[in-house]
């Protein structure tokens, strides 16, 4: 079975191959210094620190195979070759949001680093698909569950 691609842009890359990195290095190594001290501890059907330990390891190891497997299924959003006449995934944009008459700033991004409090938007979310494709000084509705949403285009950069 081929897996989902995984769109990431470069920051997101390695922001993940990091966290890896540290899983596999650093917090493998502590959760088995912490079993081994648990263990130590002698009748291991009543240590609640080794249930703890266990469970932490089990949690270590199900985050590993999953950046594991979006690392494998990684398709890198090379920032160079972005369009920055057109709203794509790599890409900074401001607009003015209609409705509360205000400037906003949004970065398309793969669902795998949306983060709504960075305003990094998924290119597969509502407002990330309306977005895309757009071009400066176009006029965007977006339906969310707040009702439609309008967003006049103001500005497109590289992230």
């Amino acid at each position: 079975m081929v897996g989902k691609k995984n769109i990431l842009t470069y920051a997101g890359l390695k922001k993940l191959e990091d966290e890896l990195q540290d899983l596999k290095v650093v917090k493998r190594s502590e959760v088995a210094q912490k079993i081994k001290e648990a263990r130590e501890q002698g009748d291991l059907s009543e240590n609640a620190e080794y249930d703890a330990a266990k469970d932490e390891q089990r949690d270590i190891e199900a985050r590993i195979e999953e950046l594991e497997n979006i690392l494998k299924n990684a398709e890198v959003v090379v920032e160079d070759e972005i369009d920055v006449d057109k709203i794509n995934v790599g890409s900074k944009v401001t607009v003015f949001d209609f409705k509360y008459d205000e400037e906003l700033e949004f970065y398309i991004v793969g669902s795998t680093e949306a983060n709504s409090l960075e305003m990094k938007i998924s290119n597969e979310s509502p407002v990330g698909r309306a977005l895309i494709g757009s071009k400066i000084g176009d006029t965007v509705e977006v339906e969310t569950l707040e009702g439609v949403v309008s967003y006049k285009i103001i500005k497109i950069e590289r992230i």
